[in-house]
């Protein structure tokens, strides 16, 4: 029997068997940044959520659970980057004033992106399929929003392209507007921010497009016959580029009217998103795809991770506990040491995505004695090939990662407890389990523990100061014994002694003293 994925859907708030539109071609969205200065630990939450299930959907498209025991079932991940914004214009115009604005925001948005990409690198994250940027898509925004002018659903105003919230209820196959986000008409007015505008036919109305100022913005020709360039409003971004990377690649979009084809598997992002940026981007998507109409559904199944917050608060540069993921990776400013990126990971899967989080120093030290522990039961094993059910079957249950945190301490003791063939069996059950969902590191154990050593030869030496003294006690050489010891303990290595449960020959393990 296929193993079953279950997802829980936002959209209808019940856990849910997922079933691909197309069981040749699974296909998953992701909000990605907007890329103006470091990301933070907040932000690296839906990066890691996605990225393992981003994993689970690889393997188990690989077992062929999709296409008839084939095999052969693609997997499209596509996450974008958000180059087009106030706090990029901004940080140009502050960093490189002598600069013209274009030369200025590139140069900003290539370095905080190569900055984004290195850190979440260094936490385990594969790259997604598709990584589309706002600026690249400027066309096919502006071809969206003249097919909902077209379709009634949007409007010019001084300048501005409006989307007319009301008037998706006169597109018969579009779904109703708030169906996401199920709140009452008042509280998502107060939740969007509304902006207080003469020119808006309802409150609810949000902007597609809009005039960029001059000296200070970015700006294109503008849809809709304005004469004044501009620049796209922020939910268009994720409805132009979904569809250029799962939609028309497939057959769907702007030029395809049955609404079969243009709808994806999985959207997601974090909670904050719901409204009323994905709230948004539905209504724009299920407008203007499809017949005249519209269609149902963007996106069949929508997935949001919890809030994050620091030390038992809600993370903010005013309270003094604003941390980024290249702080925690290469300062000491939290917890008063650096820390592995893996061990970053870890620590986030403990707590289930759609949970919320506390980012503690304790879940750290916890999260890095653990990987730490299980790295050296089974750091080199062979990989096997076979599931190991321990963490899979947790993961099919919407990403029950603690369960399968649970999991891989089962298979860590399996480790300790066997010996001989069964004990490399096992060790490679525990290695192949940690690589599923990126936590199995492959380096030295030690780098785990202390990100200030990067010696690649240290762990050899230790393991052959080890060697020459476990020789020594065998020949009753005390004295030679103690020497290697301390000269082990200069180095900041602490030793314990044991024995091999099935053979009782001394054995010793070590760590990095902190």
């Amino acid at each position: 029997m296929s193993p079953t994925l279950r997802l829980y859907n936002t959209l209808t708030r019940t856990k849910e068997d997922f079933v691909p539109v197309d069981p040749d071609n699974v296909r998953m969205y992701v909000c990605g940044p907007t890329v103006y200065d470091y990301a933070h630990i907040g932000n690296a939450r839906p990066v890691i959520v996605f990225d393992v299930l981003y994993r689970l959907l690889k393997h188990l498209a690989k077992q062929g659970v999709w296409d008839g025991g084939k095999g052969e079932t693609t997997v499209t991940y596509a996450r974008n980057l958000t180059d087009v914004d106030d706090k990029i214009n901004a940080r140009a115009a502050r960093d490189f004033p002598g600069l013209p604005l274009n030369q200025a925001i590139a140069k900003v948005t290539q370095g905080t992106t190569a900055q984004f990409h290195a850190d979440i690198d260094a936490l385990g994250c594969l790259r997604p399929d598709a990584e589309p940027r706002a600026t690249d898509h400027i066309e096919e925004m502006k071809a969206i929003i003249e097919r909902l002018i077209a379709r009634g659903v949007a409007y010019v105003a001084e300048e501005h392209v409006l989307f007319h919230v009301p008037a998706v209820a006169h597109l018969r196959d579009a779904p109703k507007y708030g169906s996401l986000a199920r709140r009452p008409l008042d509280e998502m007015i107060a939740g969007a921010r509304v902006d207080v505008a003469p020119y808006k036919r309802d409150p609810m109305d949000f902007v597609l497009w809009k005039p960029s100022r001059d000296g200070i913005d970015p700006g294109w020709p503008s849809p809709a016959g304005i004469a004044t360039p501009g620049r796209p409003g922020w939910h268009i971004e994720c409805s132009a580029m979904s569809m250029a990377k799962l939609l028309a690649p497939f057959g769907g979009g702007l030029s395809c009217n049955d609404p079969a084809k243009n709808v994806f598997d999985i959207h997601g992002g974090g909670i904050d998103l719901v409204f009323p940026h994905h709230e948004n981007e539905i209504a724009q998507s299920c407008c203007a795809f499809g017949g005249a109409d519209g269609s149902g559904r963007m996106a069949n199944y929508w997935m949001h991770n919890g809030f994050l917050q620091v030390e038992g608060e809600k993370m903010s540069k005013s309270l003094g506990n604003f941390v980024t993921i290249n702080e925690l990776l290469e300062t000491e400013k939290f917890g008063g040491q650096k820390w592995h990126g893996r061990v970053l990971r870890l620590a986030m899967l403990m707590t289930q995505y759609r949970q919320p989080i506390d980012w503690t120093g304790d879940r750290l030290v916890e999260a890095r004695s653990n990987l730490f522990e299980w790295n050296e039961l089974c750091f080199e094993a062979p990989e096997p090939t076979a599931d190991v059910e321990e963490v899979v079957e947790p993961l099919l249950d919407d990403l029950n990662t603690p369960a399968a945190v649970a999991g891989f301490h089962a298979l860590a003791k399996a480790v300790r407890i066997s010996s001989g063939r069964q004990k490399v069996v096992a060790a490679s059950r525990l290695r192949s389990a940690l690589a599923l969902v990126g936590l199995y590191h492959g380096g030295l154990s030690v780098e785990l523990l202390k990100q200030d050593v990067r010696d690649r030869g240290l762990d050899a030496k230790v393991q052959s100061l080890i060697a020459a003294r476990l020789a020594a006690r065998r020949a009753k050489d005390f004295a030679e014994s103690d020497r290697i010891r301390d000269e082990l303990a200069a180095m900041g290595i602490a030793l314990k002694d044991g024995k091999d449960p099935a053979t009782g020959e001394p054995t010793t393990t070590w760590e990095v003293k902190r």
